[in-house]
Formats: C-alpha cells, structure tokens, sequence
C-alpha cells in the first residue's frame, strides 16, 4: 500500500472552474460568525457549518481564478470568519487580523498538517488498487499455483510460486481474485469487473514458475489468486465541483456486497470518463418516489434528493464515489445528477 495520501494540495488549472455557477451560496441559518480549525477539520466540513452547499467552497471561500493557480494552506488553529454581506468565508492567522485567503504556505508549518479538503482515510485503499479491469486483463495475468508445503491459504511471510511473472516489470506485484461483474442495469452492458485485492508478494527468484513471498495480505491469499503489477500512481484532483453538464448515473454497487449504504460509504456509478465524469465531481444523490394509489390510478411521486456524493475515482465506464452527506440510506440503483 502506498503512504497516506498528502494533504489537499490545490495546484489546479483554471479550467477546473469552466462553466461553474458563481450565484451566492446559501446560507445556513445556524451558521456561526467564526470557527477555529482543529485537526480532523476538512474544508468540506467547514464549509458545511456555514452554508448549504458545502461542495461549491471555492467560490464560499472568495477564490478567483488567479488565486486558484497556487497552493493554499489551512491549518489547525486558523480562525475562518464568515462575512455575512458577501457571503464568503476569510481566515484570520493566529497573530494577524482577518484576511482574505490567498496563495501562500506558511513558514515553518510542513504540509502533512495542512486539512484535507476530504477524509482522506475513507478513499485511500481505493486509490492504489486496479478495483475495475477489463475482460481479459484477469483472466491472462500470471496466476499463484502453489504454496510452499503444500498450504491451501497463504498468509505474511508464506512462500508461494507464481507462473507467468516477467522480470521487466519489477519484483513488487499485487494479488487479485476476480469480484462481481458490473452491468449496466438500464442498457445491459458490461462495464467491467471488480478485481478484489487481497495483497502483495515480492519475487525472491524469477524462473518458469517463479518463487514469491506474501508480504501483505489483506485477506486469504488462494492457489489461482491472480498477480498484477501495481498501477502507476493515480492523479489526485479533489476540487469539488458540479460537472458541466446535466449527468445522471446509477448506483450499482455499494463497496463490500451490502445493499444499503451511509455517510463515509464507497460506492460504484455506472457512468465513468466516457461519459464526462471526472475525479472532483460532486453529484446529488436521489431516491426513486413511490406509486400511490389515487382515485384508481397510479400516480408516481417525485423522486427525493436526500444526499450528495463526491466522486474520487474515474474509469472508463464506471466510478468510484464518497457519500459525504445523507439523511437517509443509500439503496442500489438510486439516482446520482448534476446538483
């Protein structure tokens, strides 16, 4: 597993903005006058304290598309104050007097205690991982036929022998077993599947059947677990946005095979970049309206928005997204739009 993920660092183009409302953001009404930053804080918490839609801090914030070019910093024990005839939010350092967030790092202060713009923690694992391969990327990647005496389940600092490893692409591999396969419940299309990671090996020796030792493992590794080798580090654009145009997704997996999901759960959208998504889009999450019965007819009730989401990971046909906010429970094929 690769470190932490760094902290929110926004170096980002301008265009992250193209096409983004820049209509006043609405108020809480039990907004505070100033907050002090504590560790554990997000911008998006911090935001959520003041106004209704926390996903649109950029512009909460007073930022422009100059300002947005350079890393900003917020640290615990920042005072945010909120100017209620703007508004927008401002810091106040812990010396200075108020001011308007600009580009700077602050001296003396490294960047692992700077606050994340996310819970960086709860989409980690996700962002080192394949999670979503094609056909055929399983089915022909080198495979686990053996354990060392003969063991059924290999776990840390077990032997194991691999057939099919090549030298060129290094000794760090990463174990798989094949998951659920992802369909498109509305066209039928399958849009890939779910490889489940279960580990990594490192090769003590390349041969024919190459001799390997679990040096983590996450779950039971098996006699024909797969073998991939690590991805290439995944680009890690957290800026929430809304997309440009009028998405619309539906949720089809709900991470660890449960049917119900909450706050701070992962889960997978059967739209991806093909489709205009993109890592930093922030999505609505509704659920289906019921059918009544009036008068002898049927009449179906609007759907209720009642959440949103924050998508943090892009393949070609599906996503991976973090539900940071919900009041009620996430249910399999709810409806995920442009906010």
């Amino acid at each position: 597993m690769r470190k932490i993920i760094s902290l929110i660092c926004f170096l980002l183009p301008v265009m992250a903005f193209a096409g983004q409302p820049e209509t006043p953001a609405q108020l809480r009404r039990d907004a505070p006058d100033q907050h002090i930053v504590v560790k554990g804080d997000t911008l998006w918490d911090i935001s959520a304290m003041f106004f209704k839609d926390p996903w649109r801090w950029p512009y909460i914030w007073g930022m422009n598309k100059d300002s947005i070019k350079d890393p900003h910093w917020i640290y615990p024990g920042d005072v945010i104050i909120l100017d209620r005839a703007t508004g927008t939010l401002s810091k106040g350092g812990r010396s200075n007097g108020v001011v308007k967030l600009s580009p700077q790092v602050r001296s003396g202060e490294g960047r692992q205690n700077a606050i994340p713009s996310i819970p960086p923690g709860a989409i980690e694992p996700f962002l080192s991982q394949p999670l979503v391969v094609a056909d055929d990327a399983l089915a022909g990647a080198p495979t686990l036929v053996g354990l060392h005496e003969s063991r059924v389940i290999a776990g840390l600092g077990d032997l194991g022998y691999a057939k099919g490893l090549s030298e060129d692409r290094g000794t760090k591999w990463q174990v798989y077993r094949p998951g659920k396969t992802f369909v498109d419940p509305d066209t039928k299309e399958v849009l890939g599947h779910e490889a489940i990671y279960l580990g990594d090996v490192s090769v003590n020796e390349f041969a024919d059947v190459s001799t390997v030792v679990i040096t983590n493992a996450n779950q039971e590794i098996n006699v024909g677990d797969r073998l991939m080798a690590p991805n290439d580090p995944v680009a890690r654009n957290y800026l929430p946005r809304a997309p440009e145009s009028n998405l619309s997704a539906r949720v089809i997996s709900i991470y660890g095979g449960v049917s119900l999901g909450g706050q701070n759960t992962v889960i997978t959208l059967n739209k991806g970049e093909r489709d205009g998504l993109q890592n930093g889009h922030v999505l609505a999450l509704y659920s289906k309206g019921d059918v009544v019965k009036y008068e002898g007819q049927k009449l179906a009730m609007p759907d209720e928005r009642y959440g949103l989401l924050f998508v943090f990971r892009v393949f070609d046909k599906v996503s991976y997204a973090l539900v940071m906010q919900t009041h009620l429970p996430v249910h399999l094929l709810d409806r995920a739009q442009t906010p």
